[in-house]
């Protein structure tokens, strides 16, 4: 399912105070008849996600004057995707690139598999771009793995 979800609205949805660039606020999905809406929320009136959120977030709103980060082109994320592909010890990077794949809308997300008998999940993504379908392991990594893929990702492709 393919949501789209509307960017920050840079005030607060209790409040209803503008959000400052560089001020961080949280972000909660909810469900609303067959629509998704996002509601954003002041550190200072944020208290926990409502039991029924779909998602949520801590983010900051971001600084005009500061110049966005430019991620390599997509050919040459895709290029890493492939190598990773051959270094099963690098398998929760080649995951995590995987995603930023999708979310960038370079690859989509078409199932998601379970091996019953040894409890192994592989998300299946197909490239539009290579007319090609991929199987990927999934492999989660813990919060401090997570940030060092992260830099990683962030040192090799920006």
């Amino acid at each position: 399912m393919d949501f789209e979800i509307q960017r920050c609205t840079r005030h607060c949805a209790a409040t209803g105070r503008e959000l400052l660039p560089g001020e961080t606020f949280y972000s909660v999905l909810m469900e609303k008849g067959s629509n998704v809406e996002r509601h954003d929320y002041s550190v200072e009136a944020w208290t926990e996600p409502p039991h029924d959120a779909l998602g949520w977030w801590k983010s900051q709103v971001p600084d005009p004057k500061t110049q966005r980060k430019q991620w390599a082109p997509n050919d040459v994320m895709l290029r890493l995707f492939d190598e990773l592909s051959d270094q099963p010890s690098r398998a929760d990077v080649r995951y995590v690139l995987a995603l930023l794949l999708v979310r960038r809308r370079v690859l989509r997300l078409e199932d998601t598999e379970l091996e019953e008998s040894a409890g192994d999940e592989t998300m299946v993504v197909y490239c539009p771009r290579r007319d090609e379908t991929y199987r990927v392991p999934v492999v989660l990594p813990d919060a401090l793995r997570a940030e060092e893929i992260q830099s990683q990702l962030a040192q090799l492709l920006e």
